[in-house]
């Protein structure tokens, strides 16, 4: 591969072109698209930091000579980080890159540089005049045509991204399976290109013999897309001319991913016992979301199975597999083995997160484990992943029913200390379940607090509560209608 192209597929032609200082850096301009801008970096040198205002608070006509005011010499790194950081200035970005090269020797990376700096803005036509330089001054390389098609393929432009391809030579650059790999990959990431990718490979694949890679591109696009039938096509003509390689595991990984999605769960099994006799079987990533995709489809015979191939070969399951195991088990009410699985995470370097502990909380809420559910609240808490507000009413609602409302007060006060958990959903149960446990007096003093604190008591629950206090006789009756015209005070307010 050319030494210029840095990084995997698809190749970039600035390295971290959105990273600078181990800092993300993500500009939105007003047309959505993300660009550096060193107002985003954490640290840039003084240097660099003077020649980028330079360019981005003068006008053009100005910009020259406000450089030389300077007194700044470039070096070949300060004019690469500058143009890293100009994307929003490419009028600038120009000027000053002219200005550089009235005195330096600009090197093929910074003429990269400014290349997809100009595809990015849409400036196509000065884009090519700096290619013609590049080819005169011998700089030229397939990373400079990379960038060409992703800026094409940006703006929807894919006619042009081919026609780049097949003009390549012209400019002295044989194109390769890179190349096609590089613009297969740029028309795939656009929504519902990959027949458009799928015709360009057909049409050149005669040429320039495609790779594993040149399959996972393609396979990766139909599996986005769903289309399980052209999938298959890609896969048996992959098998036929690159064969098994365990190196392919991303074109594995898509097609039996798109056969799962598509429920065509006998042949996706049928391919992985294949698979598994070629030395092939696809990665953890695979199966996690494999695991994922059942679950979500209720299809619960084939996960079993599917978990005893991962960890029999040798895969260890990760916290995206755990959930989906879990996730199955809590579906199908099976608690003890939820629980199990939830005490093997550690051995295999998985730690629970909010998600694990809150599909077993619910699951212990909605069979109405009362006793599990005391202690199990007290893991959640300590390992700081609370049950969700929704897992929070619903338990201190069947709490209450199922006489623990000690509980269902721990999880109340838990609520309030917590500023992070909307509280108003599980106010409005609590008052329900007072109410029907009969602790008429709590209903009023909690009620009374609530509104204090602004919380929210919906028009259904003073309802509930009027209800049940009215039948209960005239203290209880003065009980909600003191309730009720604070409630109505606060709404008039």
């Amino acid at each position: 591969m050319d030494e210029s192209i840095r990084g995997n597929y698809p190749p970039k032609i600035a390295p971290n072109l959105y990273k600078l200082q181990n800092h993300e850096i993500i500009h939105h301009d007003n047309q959505g698209r993300m660009f550096p801008t060193y107002l985003d970096v954490a640290y840039v040198t003084p240097r660099t930091r003077i020649l980028c205002e330079i360019i981005s608070k003068n006008p053009n006509s100005d910009i020259e000579s406000a450089l030389n005011s300077s007194g700044i010499t470039p070096s070949t790194e300060i004019v690469e980080d500058v143009l890293k950081l100009s994307y929003n200035s490419p009028d600038g970005a120009v000027g000053f890159f002219r200005w550089v090269g009235f005195t330096h020797k600009v090197s093929s990376y910074a003429w990269n540089l400014m290349v997809d700096l100009l595809g990015k803005n849409e400036l196509f036509e000065q884009m090519w005049g700096a290619i013609r330089k590049m080819k005169e001054e011998g700089l030229l390389s397939i990373a400079t045509f990379v960038s060409v098609f992703e800026s094409y393929c940006k703006v929807r432009n894919f006619d042009d991204a081919m026609r780049t391809f097949d003009v390549m030579g012209k400019y002295g650059i044989e194109p390769d399976v890179v190349a096609v790999n590089s613009l297969l990959s740029a028309i795939c990431r656009e929504d519902n290109q990959t027949e458009r990718a799928y015709e360009f490979f057909d049409r050149i694949k005669v040429n320039i013999p495609p790779d594993g890679d040149t399959y996972a591109i393609l396979l990766e696009g139909w599996e986005k897309e769903g289309n399980v039938v052209k999938a298959k096509i890609t896969f048996g003509e992959m098998v036929v001319r690159v064969g098994w390689d365990s190196k392919n595991m991303a074109a594995y990984n898509a097609f039996l991913t798109t056969l799962l999605r598509k429920s065509e769960v006998d042949e996706a099994f049928e391919l992985l016992h294949v698979m598994r006799g070629k030395g092939c079987l696809p990665g953890l990533k695979f199966f996690s979301n494999a695991l994922d995709i059942l679950v979500k489809q209720n299809n619960f015979v084939p996960v079993a199975p599917l978990w005893d191939t991962m960890v029999g070969n040798g895969i260890l399951p990760n916290l995206v597999a755990f959930n989906a195991m879990i996730g199955l088990l809590c579906k199908k009410s099976d608690i003890d083995n939820a629980f199990r699985f939830l005490d093997e995470m550690p051995f295999y370097g998985a730690f629970p997160d909010s998600l694990t502990y809150n599909m077993i909380f619910e699951c212990l809420v909605n069979n109405r484990k009362v006793r599990e559910i005391a202690w199990f609240f007290e893991e959640m808490t300590k390992n700081e992943c609370p049950p969700t507000p929704g897992n929070c009413a619903a338990a201190v609602g069947m709490l209450f029913e199922h006489d623990d409302p000690e509980t269902g007060h721990r999880i109340w006060d838990y609520v309030l200390e917590n500023e992070d958990i909307p509280i108003d959903e599980t106010a409005n149960v609590l008052l329900i379940g007072l109410c029907k446990i009969r602790r008429f007096s709590a209903v009023k003093k909690f009620a009374y607090d609530m509104l204090d604190l602004k919380i929210v008591i919906e028009e259904a629950t003073m309802r509930k509560l009027q209800k049940t206090l009215y039948k209960e006789g005239r203290s209880t009756r003065d009980i909600y209608d003191s309730v009720e015209r604070r409630w109505k005070a606060l709404h008039v307010l």
